[in-house]
């Protein structure tokens, strides 16, 4: 079963007063407005309120998944994961969708400014909601806290979980400072108090890495210590991992030695690459142990406990109409007749990103899957109903993708005649093994002459291509590796950063679909786009905060 965790507000109404968040356009978090003293009455609200911060990510509101605690009008594209998701893919090559709101066409048009958008509305007030959470959470677990509610006998077991809360917090400024680069910076300090300040980019680099390292030595779970999807160390390490491969565009300086360190030590941890890629993308992930074998820090959703209208259920609704849920149904012999409990016809892939998979027999009739599946590389879940190009007019035009869908590892599919089967239950990976092996590969060849060489790099790799049931080549560059992440990360929220590491976002050099809404993707994107703007509504409520360069 499920890990499920209860959850609990941990003194919401502090929260409320938490730094800048109070200023965003937000609905209150809790209606029932606990004080501290009640929401930390007894021992066991510690680990409510870890859970709580630990959900966050995905949760939209503390009522149902159609309720957001921010102002939006459709609740799932307030989510966190679906969000951050569409800035990464959608703002590239990987993802484009034929719906109309104003915000998607801005982002997958690479046309947005500083008017509202919900995309980076929704990821950036999260994030800081997901700060002021574990802020408020690490200032009412400190030993005095603890004594003074007769509650020193814990200690111990709660210094682990604000290692966790730590852990949630860097996350969060992680992804503040990739996606808008100079955030506000707020600490337990501002809570009820002033206006953070802002923060820069290679300054936040420099805290991240330090808290990093100071979890890495302190009280964080190893690996194995906590259930899963709760961080450990290995989410610690792969977050430096990650923040290391692009310190170059974070602080001008690159770290290309500390990212194959830190890769290292996460691989030498014990994580499992499962033998189907599709193993990690079933409904029952948790249930199988695919995603605990290999999903280093994950995002969880579960149909009856934790529901949600972003994430893996918009990955797994999105994408499909009737007529292709059903042909993916039929051509692999399902018993069901969809392959898509929900079919929501807006998400594409377009043609080039596709050419990137090596497909065996692509054809465009209409009649399979577009090219013949078996022969193919394995991590291709496309389907296509006759036409190459996609088409924003047209919804019925180009590639689609079900690699998150509704299938069940056993073959089955729910119906749609009980309201939870709607819901998704496959779990997100924010780090996963492959990508470790993708960093210890690019760093090497950074470090070298461009190209991986080592028996070791080529064998991590090797381990992806063998499942994937395609050769490796006699020759591994820096710009095939970049493919191979395509192939193997897609729709997991990395193309964008990959990009601008590469120096390809903006270049004129490296077109896609679309790309700055212009069709063949010929285009130059301006420089100062690498980082999208700090929100107005932020803007007008702290004085302390400067616009981005270029916005």
């Amino acid at each position: 079963m499920k890990k499920i965790y209860k959850i609990f507000v941990a003194a919401a109404s502090v929260i409320l007063a938490a730094s800048c968040v109070h200023q965003l356009d937000t609905l209150p978090l809790n209606e029932t407005d606990f004080t501290s003293e009640l929401a930390y009455k007894d021992k066991d609200s510690y680990i409510r309120g870890l859970a709580y911060i630990n959900a966050y990510y995905s949760f939209v509101s503390q009522a149902d998944p159609g309720s957001s605690d921010l102002k939006f009008s459709d609740a799932g594209q307030s989510e966190l994961v679906r969000q951050y998701v569409n800035l990464n893919e959608m703002s590239c090559d990987a993802l484009k969708c034929v719906w109309g709101d104003s915000y998607i066409s801005d982002i997958q048009n690479d046309k947005w400014t500083t008017a509202v958008n919900d995309a980076t509305e929704a990821v950036y007030t999260r994030c800081l909601k997901g700060i002021a959470l574990a802020n408020e959470f690490l200032l009412q677990t400190e030993d005095a806290k603890l004594e003074a509610r007769g509650h020193s006998d814990v200690k111990g077991v709660v210094a682990g979980y604000r290692a966790e809360a730590r852990f949630h917090r860097a996350m969060f400024f992680y992804l503040l400072m990739d996606l808008f680069g100079n955030p506000p910076f707020p600490m337990p300090e501002n809570i009820g108090g002033e206006m953070p300040a802002q923060i820069q980019r290679a300054d936040l680099y420099n805290w991240i890495e330090g808290e990093c390292l100071d979890l890495l030595n302190g009280d964080m779970p190893e690996k194995g210590a906590v259930p899963y999807p709760r961080p450990t160390k290995g989410s610690v390490q792969a977050l430096l991992a990650r923040m290391y491969l692009n310190a170059e565009v974070y602080t001008g300086t690159p770290q290309w030695q500390k990212a194959k360190d830190a890769a290292k030590a996460v691989i030498e941890m014990g994580y499992i690459c499962n033998p189907s890629y599709e193993d990690n993308f079933f409904q029952d992930n948790t249930e199988t142990g695919a995603a605990e074998n290999e999903f280093i820090f994950a995002i969880e959703y579960d149909k009856d406990h934790s529901q949600s209208w972003g994430s893996t259920t918009t990955f797994a609704s999105a994408s499909l109409d009737d007529a292709s849920s059903q042909k993916i149904a039929s051509l692999l012999g399902l018993s069901s007749e969809n392959v898509a409990v929900e079919r929501w016809n807006g998400y594409h892939v377009p043609n080039d990103y596709v050419a990137r998979f090596d497909l065996k027999e692509v054809n465009w009739d209409g009649e399979g899957f577009g090219y013949n599946r078996e022969t193919s590389d394995k991590r291709a879940f496309f389907i296509n109903e006759g036409t190459r190009e996609y088409d924003p007019s047209d919804a019925a035009t180009g590639w689609r993708c079900w690699k998150f869908s509704s299938r069940y590892s056993d073959g089955h599919v729910n119906g749609a005649e009980v309201d939870n089967y709607k819901f998704s239950s496959c779990d997100f990976p924010i780090f996963r093994l492959p990508e470790m092996y993708f960093i210890f590969a690019e760093a090497e060849a950074r470090l070298g002459d461009g190209t991986v060489t080592s028996a070791e790099a080529r064998g991590y790799l090797k381990t992806l291509r063998d499942r994937a049931g395609v050769p490796m080549p006699d020759n591994i560059t820096l710009d095939w590796l970049l493919d191979e992440r395509a192939r193997e990360l897609m729709w997991e929220g990395h193309r964008r950063t990959d990009l601008i590491r590469y120096g390809y976002f903006t270049a004129a050099s490296f077109p896609w679909t679309y790309k700055g809404g212009v069709a063949d993707g010929k285009i130059a994107i301006p420089g100062y786009m690498t980082i999208y703007p700090i929100i107005m509504t932020d803007m007008n409520a702290n004085s302390k905060l400067v616009q981005n360069p270029g916005y």
